[in-house]
């Protein structure tokens, strides 16, 4: 599969929608997700990131401007051990809830489908991160792996709920996947196809973090959450950016 370079394929596209990319950084050491959200109404733009014991949930900028909270207010990200769960709706929820009752990633979103926003029925997607310890100062002497989900309707058609899911084991240094709601604008909005575009990662956060925020675009960006994980000692660093400040 062909390398993309993930600032030129987000300034490419005017409205990815939501996405998610999970990886590993180029020198190997960390394991690298990133999630960010677009909006093109006055709803769905009034959000901000906000920082939580185990993650991040999505607030109100201005809970005065909000309309509708359905589909939009819920925790992209949630720790649950040694898993890191990252999701572009409340079925972030239902994998730590089921996967804290011994069910597979895979089994969790089983019990659930895309979005009910009519026409556009968005895909769900979501991804988890495994990092196994072996309290080892080598990140190679540690076991990471990934995978990545998205749930979606049939070229538009809600009468059949397509479901992919693709695994990624002992990942290679360097590289992610990106994957993201909608091929670009429209009306009604298209979504994603295919499997998840291969990416190149690099090792620093904050030029991860600030090539990304600064490739979406202008207009449609509203938050972004960027978190590096060091394999070997699970020592956290984790980026937030906002477009606009909470009231």
């Amino acid at each position: 599969m062909k390398t993309l370079d993930i600032y030129e394929e987000l300034k490419g596209n005017s409205y990815p929608g939501r996405g998610i990319i999970i990886g590993k950084s180029a020198d190997g050491k960390s394991a690298v997700t990133a999630y960010f959200i677009m909006g093109r109404s006055v709803n769905s733009r009034n959000r901000v990131f906000t920082e939580t014991a185990d993650g991040i949930k999505t607030e109100a900028a201005d809970p005065s401007k909000l309309s509708d909270p359905h589909l939009i207010i819920y925790s992209p990200v949630r720790k649950l051990g040694n898993k890191t769960i990252v999701t572009n709706g409340d079925q972030t929820d239902t994998i730590y809830e089921l996967m804290d009752k011994q069910q597979t990633f895979e089994q969790s979103l089983r019990t659930r489908e895309y979005e009910d926003d009519a026409p556009n029925y968005t895909p769900r997607i979501s991804g988890i991160m495994h990092i196994e310890n072996r309290l080892s100062a080598d990140a190679h002497d540690n076991t990471y792996n990934y995978a990545m989900s998205i749930l979606k309707s049939a070229d538009g058609d809600p009468s059949c709920v397509e479901r992919f899911t693709f695994t990624y084991s002992n990942p290679v240094a360097g590289f992610g996947h990106f994957i993201h709601t909608y091929m670009g604008d429209g009306n009604p909005l298209p979504s994603f196809e295919g499997e998840p575009k291969k990416i190149s990662v690099p090792n620093d956060i904050d030029e991860f973090t600030d090539g990304l925020w600064n490739a979406l675009n202008e207009d449609n960006k509203v938050s972004l959450f960027v978190r590096f994980i060091d394999i070997a000692t699970g020592e956290e660093k984790t980026k937030v950016v906002n477009k606009f400040n909470k009231v």
